[in-house]
């Protein structure tokens, strides 16, 4: 890792490095939304590397402290957010609950994990903001059981205009620790990508449900 890097730029460095995330304009991956993508995305490989995970959790302490103060509590958004938000949790002393994608479908029927008696201001903690619908879903889900959601800090973010908006309409404050831009940039400077590749992998971000065709096309 270059120390001389911005932070946001040794994030994007570190995902490349470990594989975290994956760039190939020249054969796309399919998403499960059926999306035709160049770039694939998996932060759980974060967890596997000892000084990533810690560098991730140090720079999540260092955002929260600096833009949300002190909350009560941290929250995680399964699944992705539960290891990196439990870590974030350990290291402030705080409580930790977790938000599941659906409510069981036996016992309490719970959606929201742990003791909400706790606290009542909370930062929610996410891996990845694609469309930002599951991770909204999670805020709203914590509203519900009472919590004042402070805000969200999450490890990567395409930068998709559709969440952009889905969260200022929240009225949601996100961070990120990097995001498509900025990992555009530290791929081009360690020769991860040429700046050919830039054109395909900056009209993907400008339209991604629509980019199949005209790389099809």
């Amino acid at each position: 890792m270059d120390p001389s890097l911005d932070p946001a730029l040794k994030v994007a460095e570190l995902l490349l490095q470990i594989k975290a995330v994956k760039l190939d304009p020249r054969k796309p991956f399919t998403w499960a939304s059926g999306w035709k993508s160049p770039i694939y995305c998996d932060n759980r490989k974060t967890l596997s590397y000892p000084p990533v995970r810690t560098y991730i959790r140090q720079q999540f302490v260092h955002i929260i402290n600096g833009e949300f103060g002190r909350p009560d509590m941290i929250a995680g958004v399964a699944t992705g957010g539960i290891p990196h938000g439990m870590l974030v949790a350990h290291d402030m002393g705080l409580p930790f609950v977790y938000v599941r994608s659906s409510a069981k479908d036996h016992g309490m029927r719970n959606l929201v994990e742990g003791d909400l008696s706790v606290g009542r201001s909370v930062v929610v903690v996410e891996d990845l903001v694609s469309t930002g619908k599951s991770s909204l879903s999670a805020v709203r889900a914590l509203r519900e059981a009472g919590c004042e959601v402070k805000g969200m800090v999450a490890v990567f973010t395409y930068g998709f205009e559709m969440a952009r908006a889905a969260f200022e309409e929240e009225k949601v404050k996100l961070y990120t620790l990097t995001n498509y831009s900025i990992l555009l940039d530290q791929a081009l400077r360690s020769d991860y990508i040429t700046e050919k590749d830039l054109v395909p992998l900056n009209e993907w971000r400008k339209d991604p449900a629509g980019w199949k065709v005209r790389v099809e096309g």
